[in-house]
């Protein structure tokens, strides 16, 4: 039987017609499947079709969770899923299969969800736009000349043509936000160890990485986050305990909050109008539904954070590849990798212990820093991006770049890393600048779909609250939500 309204509905809803009998799992599957045939081949959003075994899974006997039945794509990377080939869009992981789920993969299994496809990304989740070498590029359905950001592209483009409610993902350096903003959806990065990385994985990138989902509605964003939430044995920290479900906290009054915002760029050096005109109409918003709301800013040393963000993704990147060599038993070459990639190897190789704790203690510096603007203001408000979504191929490496990569692959000198890595940390945040302070100092943020461009490209603003408190983040995204609803809108490319 169709679903005839399947594409303008989210999750919870598809939960509720599983749950009264209205529609069952095999339905959902079947319109799932339909809806991804439609509008991938002009995305380019799924590397591996798992329809037969979705099928399987919804015929049998699904677990009895929150959302039976529901289907949802993968990030290919950010866990395993058992039996399913796991590449990180590098050909070095090409045909190897894990044997076992990650915890967070075996939660939303337990709440009932059927995988239907694994989604494009970057090579190893590194850039924040969605253009791989060996896969392609993953296309935007406002606009298929621009990209869905990264690195979690495929699964935003999928949620945002409809083909899905909800998408799994990760958020290292704004990897759920940045590609919410570029697709008009709801991106929760949750507070540092809310989410386990377990069993393979105590932390990502020195503690910046949190694993998440991309979602049309903040009652579904709430609803994963319980999903998924809570310690599992051994972790090596956990966030605060909530108070309650943080499902209960999408329709809850969030009180008067004190609001500070800023439209200038944290890592970059410009913002581009529509995105301060989207975070302008947004702090006026808030007023008017009875926040005091002024300018304000955590205050941090840009030059510090952003040497103490590539030092820990590059010795992250590196330690990822030795456990992909270890996972594979294959040995890792240049050449099987990206130039970008493999830089980032060089540099965790080449950087000293030292210069690492210097990284932990900038961010900790950073915790401190934001944690004292958080005693007067209960939400920080600026632009997800400083920039609309950008156009395929803006964000890849000049011909120039390519050649100093490439030499330095034969030439691997200490110094002249040190000079190419200077150079990215001066130039390399202009697009996306306002999405790594808050990995790393493990605060939740938000980013909203309240604004597109003359255009018709979705503009995000990003919210972040203190560290352990989604639960006011919720509160005031659900206001948000009501007040200026975005559901309804369609992109050009879109199922249905």
């Amino acid at each position: 039987m169709a679903i005839t309204d399947y594409a303008d509905v989210d999750a919870t809803e598809l939960a509720r017609r599983v749950a009264t009998g209205e529609v069952t799992p095999p339905e959902l599957v079947e319109s799932a499947i339909a809806a991804i045939e439609q509008v991938n081949p002009k995305l380019n959003a799924v590397v591996h079709a798992m329809h037969e075994s979705a099928r399987l899974a919804a015929k049998g006997r699904l677990p009895d969770g929150p959302f039976r039945g529901v289907p949802m794509v993968v990030k290919d990377f950010d866990g395993f899923v058992k039996g399913v080939p796991f590449t990180a869009s590098t050909r070095f992981m090409e045909g190897w299969t894990p044997t076992e789920d990650s915890e967070a993969i075996a939660r939303l299994r337990r709440s009932g969800v059927t995988f239907i496809a694994k989604t494009n990304l970057p090579e190893l989740a590194i850039l924040g736009t969605t253009e791989s070498q060996w896969r392609g590029p993953a296309r935007n359905p406002w606009n298929t000349d621009h990209s869905t950001g990264g690195s979690s592209g495929g699964s935003a483009a999928l949620v945002a043509a409809r083909a899905v409610p909800v998408a799994h993902g990760g958020d290292g350096g704004g990897s759920l936000r940045i590609p919410a903003s570029n697709c008009g959806l709801v991106g929760l990065k949750a507070t540092r160890g809310r989410i386990p990385l377990g069993p393979q994985q105590g932390e990502g990138w020195g503690g910046y990485v949190q694993w998440g989902v991309l979602s049309r509605s903040v009652r579904d964003t709430a609803a994963f986050l319980d999903v998924l939430a809570g310690p599992m044995p051994g972790d090596p920290y956990a966030a605060p305990p909530m108070a309650r479900p943080f499902l209960q906290e999408v329709g809850a009054a969030p009180g008067k909050l004190r609001i500070g915002f800023s439209t200038r760029s944290f890592f970059g050096k410009s913002t581009h109008p529509e995105c301060v005109a989207a975070t302008e109409n947004a702090a006026r918003l808030l007023a008017e539904l009875g926040h005091t709301v002024e300018e304000a800013a955590p205050a941090f040393d840009r030059d510090k954070l952003v040497k103490a963000y590539l030092t820990q993704v590059g010795i992250g990147v590196a330690a990822e590849i030795d456990d992909m060599a270890r996972w594979s038993g294959r040995t890792p070459r240049a050449d099987l990798f990206e130039p970008a990639t493999w830089f980032l190897r060089q540099v965790g190789v080449t950087l000293s212990g030292v210069e690492l704790q210097h990284a932990r203690d900038a961010i900790q510096e950073a915790g401190r820093q934001t944690a004292a603007f958080h005693e007067t203001y209960d939400l920080f408000l600026g632009p997800t991006l400083a920039y609309p979504p950008v156009r395929i191929g803006e964000l890849g490496l000049k011909p120039a770049e390519r050649v100093g990569l490439a030499a330095l692959r034969t030439l691997p000198v200490g110094a002249a890393i040190r000079a190419v890595l200077a150079q990215l940390a001066a130039n390399n945040f202009e697009r996306t600048p306002n999405t790594q302070l808050f990995n790393q100092t493990g605060q939740p943020a938000v980013s909203l779909p309240l604004h597109w461009t003359p255009e018709g490209l979705p503009i995000g603003v990003q919210l972040a609250a203190r560290f352990g408190d989604e639960a006011t983040l919720l509160r005031i995204a659900a206001q948000l939500e009501e007040a200026r609803p975005w559901i309804g809108r369609r992109p050009p490319v879109c199922a249905g």
